[in-house]
């Protein structure tokens, strides 16, 4: 049987977005199964949590990113609107949040399909990659077309039973947490954590030595 690992992901992360391209090239390249587990922003799963952080993360997260983006050659831009809505300078997050919860209840319903990298690289790419008003239009259905799925199907879905997709959600942040771990990306493998954009190589070559081998 295939090697797995769970993949812990959000849709406000950049990071994670910036690692999607290479997760989606692992899975292709190599005889391994990533399990997609959608999770909410540190934003909501800390309340409070921007009101604490150090004012010198921000500016660098904002840099950092941008040049892993270069680096990598790919599209770029902090999302407009962004996934969370908040005041960015008091840290303030109100309860009503009108993206987030759709988007990660419809990352989970791409994931129960068994096409969630799909639905991420390509969601994602019109959050981060520079596209302005990806909510509105068709920017979105468009993307989950490209994804092989109808956006509208998953809509009807998930509203026929919004508490299920609810409770996966917080089963995989109690899955995250007790990982080790509270950022994203997580890659967990076997219970080892791999935490950050910056360790799919070390995630390999730890899976090598548990027998990973490339597809044929």
């Amino acid at each position: 049987m295939p090697l797995s690992f769970d993949l812990f992901w959000s849709f406000r992360s950049p990071y994670s977005y910036l690692a999607t391209p290479r997760l989606r090239q692992l899975a292709e390249t190599w005889d391994v199964t990533i399990n997609v587990r959608p999770v909410y922003p540190i934003a909501v799963r800390i309340p409070g949590f921007f009101k604490t952080v150090n004012p010198q993360w921000p500016p660098y997260l904002l840099t950092d990113t941008a040049r892993i983006a270069e680096f990598e050659n790919m599209p770029y831009a902090w999302p407009s609107p962004d996934p969370i809505v908040m005041d960015i300078k008091t840290g303030e997050v109100p309860a009503d949040q009108p993206y987030i919860h759709r988007l990660t209840r419809l990352g989970v319903a791409a994931a129960q399909a068994g096409h969630g990298m799909a639905f991420l690289y390509e969601v994602s790419r019109i959050i981060f990659g520079g596209t302005k008003g990806w909510n509105e239009g068709t920017h979105l259905a468009d993307a989950v077309a490209r994804a092989g799925f109808d956006l509208a199907d998953l809509d009807k879905k998930i509203e026929a039973d919004p508490t299920a997709y609810e409770k996966i959600i917080e089963e995989n942040e109690a899955a995250q947490k007790t990982a080790g771990h509270w950022g994203v990306p997580l890659m967990v493998f076997e219970g080892e954590p791999f935490f950050g954009q910056d360790r799919i190589d070390l995630l390999v070559w730890r899976m090598k030595q548990k027998g990973l081998a490339k597809r044929a």
